[in-house]
């Protein structure tokens, strides 16, 4: 592993800068691959060992790296010791670098970089991750699909680190949309429709009755009452709501499934509804609230009345606000599970909301606010299915599901399988998965059916290809020359660049976990997999010595493995047949 190297290096470094190994861990990188000749593994900057000096009394770089790199000899685990830019650069013993990352990549698992000496002394944290929170009795939309993935992906990167995390889906269950349901499905419904199509029933219902309230007063009247009667309690008007909530749920769950993503609690706004008023009672013994003209109440957060820093709290009728609600569920999450940290997944459009509710938790004296997260997003353009745009998230999986079959018949290499859908469907989510994580989350990007779709080139499918590829190559050849490998029939330069980036991984998970960014992930995945393939074309096992296609074998199955954790990461489910 890295790790070790690294360790080695900082250990030779520690006796001639007479500074502990430790802090010099980071400083030490491993090189990623390029074109170029290699002229390392490893690279000291020396920059950074002198970021506490002043930029005026700082010595030359260069000189400094030279000075250095003469005081520093080779060893059984440094080969090669030379200066770049403002660097020193190592190269670690051919032999002993095949043999520790093989090794170590067969022995830690799905553990593999997981277990470096980046991530020691890491505390284990209590982590709270609130992400997808569809709104109850509306068809899943395609514009939830972002934070789910995203959300899904923070979870099992803080899970793999071994952080104890609470996956929460918080419903958009409550609010004046729920007067305007259920005064149209008193109007609109029928129960034989709720029952046999729930969403897109309840979704023409809330068509229906948005164009009725435009132009009948009376009917937005009535969705007001209704309103009032669900936050009074009243039992027949809380039935009707129960039951939207729960057929609304059963059919999320159905469509988490097919995304491969699970929930440890389903929460919502309406669970608040009452704790909102103890929020509304805190902020006003603290002389927080004030009274509108029209009745509201709101929050002044600048304290010298700037509009752009008022919150409201309250409506003009006393019930609850979003603001409110959001307050009220952290202050009994804190309650709950005694967070360590909070990470709240929505788009870029809610910043400013969030930043006021952590504003007012601080306010209202919870220290713990700053522990509170908001990892935003861009917006998706373009995603539209053959039949026109695009609402609903079934309709894009289905899309997905029936392209993919289409491309896999066309395909002359396709395997038989035993569950064309299932192999089609994880391919597909692979390709979208990918897209979606290439670049920077607070990007909008344009969507391209095309691009999500190509093997070649950095897609999910071609990742999920590779994956296939080298697992077909277990198959064929069995295991049993996986008992020993001779290192020394691993030195040609595709082996030498595939074992050099494997080197890499801790590096890249540790990227992803200081910014929540999967696009690291994936950019690593991606040149695995071309690596691979290259190897593929000439290191053949076919016809090879036994010795050599043992060595071969090892290295592909490495790969494959590495390839299998990160893809699982990010949310996809690694195919062995396609």
């Amino acid at each position: 592993m890295a790790c070790g190297f690294r360790r080695s290096i900082a250990c030779q470094l520690s006796r001639v800068l007479d500074l502990p190994p430790e802090n010099l861990i980071k400083s030490i990188s491993a090189v990623p691959i390029s074109r170029k000749q290699e002229v390392a593994d490893f690279q000291l900057s020396v920059d950074s060992l002198l970021e506490n000096n002043n930029d005026h009394s700082r010595p030359d770089i260069q000189v400094q790296a030279m000075r250095l790199a003469e005081k520093l000899k080779c060893d059984t685990v440094v080969s090669e010791i030379s200066t770049g830019q403002g660097t020193v650069n190592f190269k670690i013993n051919r032999e002993l670098l095949t043999k520790t990352v093989l090794q170590q990549v067969i022995e830690d698992g799905s553990k593999y970089g997981l277990k470096s000496e980046l991530f020691s002394g890491l505390p284990q944290k209590k982590i709270v991750v609130e992400f997808s929170s569809p709104n109850v009795a509306k068809k899943f939309h395609v514009g939830h699909l972002r934070s789910t993935i995203i959300g899904n992906f923070i979870a099992n990167l803080k899970e793999a680190l071994g952080h104890q995390v609470t996956r929460i889906n918080y419903l958009g269950d409550w609010g004046m949309q729920f007067g305007l349901l259920g005064t149209g499905f008193q109007l609109f419904g029928y129960e034989e429709k709720l029952q046999s199509n729930p969403l897109q029933h309840l979704f023409e219902v809330y068509v229906q009755v948005n164009k009725e309230a435009a132009d009948n007063k009376n009917v937005a009247k009535s969705a007001h009452e209704f309103f009032q009667l669900l936050e009074l309690g009243d039992t027949k008007a809380l039935a009707l709501w129960q039951k939207f909530r729960d057929l609304s749920i059963e059919e999320y769950i159905r469509v988490y499934k097919r995304l491969g993503v699970h929930f440890d609690e389903y929460s919502g706004e309406s669970f608040y509804r009452e704790k909102s008023q103890e929020v509304l009672k805190l902020l006003d013994s603290k002389g927080l609230l004030q009274k509108t003209i029209k009745g509201t109440a709101v929050v002044d957060l600048s304290g010298n009345g700037d509009p752009s820093s008022i919150c409201t709290v309250m409506r003009s009728d006393g019930t609850s606000l979003y603001a409110t609600r959001d307050i009220a569920a952290a202050i009994d999450r804190m309650d709950k599970y005694n967070f360590d940290e909070m990470i709240y997944v929505t788009d870029k459009g809610q910043k400013k909301h969030f930043q006021q509710v952590f504003q007012m938790l601080h306010i209202m004296g919870y220290d713990w606010a700053e522990r509170c997260q908001h990892v935003t997003f861009g917006v998706v353009q373009g995603m539209k299915t053959r039949r026109g745009d695009v609402t609903f998230l079934e309709d894009v999986l289905n899309e997905i599901r029936l392209r993919m079959l289409q491309n896999m018949a066309s395909i002359k290499t396709t395997k038989e399988l035993e569950n064309p859908q299932e192999t089609a469907e994880r391919v597909g989510l692979a390709a979208l998965i990918i897209q979606d994580f290439r670049g920077l989350l607070l990007s909008d990007y344009q969507f391209s059916w095309d691009r999500v779709f190509q093997s070649r080139g950095d897609t999910g499918v071609f990742l999920q290809y590779t994956h296939a590829r080298l697992h077909s190559l277990e198959e064929t050849f069995g295991c049993g020359y996986l008992n020993d490998f001779n290192t020394a029939c691993l030195q040609e330069p595709q082996s030498v660049s595939i074992l050099r980036h494997l080197l890499r991984f801790d590096e890249v998970l540790y990227r992803s976990s200081q910014d929540l960014q999967p696009r690291h992930i994936v950019s690593y995945l991606l040149t695995l997999s071309h690596l691979a393939a290259v190897a593929h074309k000439t290191l053949h096992i076919k016809n090879s010595p036994p010795e050599v296609a043992g060595a071969r074998l090892h290295l592909f199955r490495a790969v494959r493995s590495v390839l299998a954790n990160g893809m699982k990461l990010l949310g996809i489910t690694p195919v062995c047949r396609m």
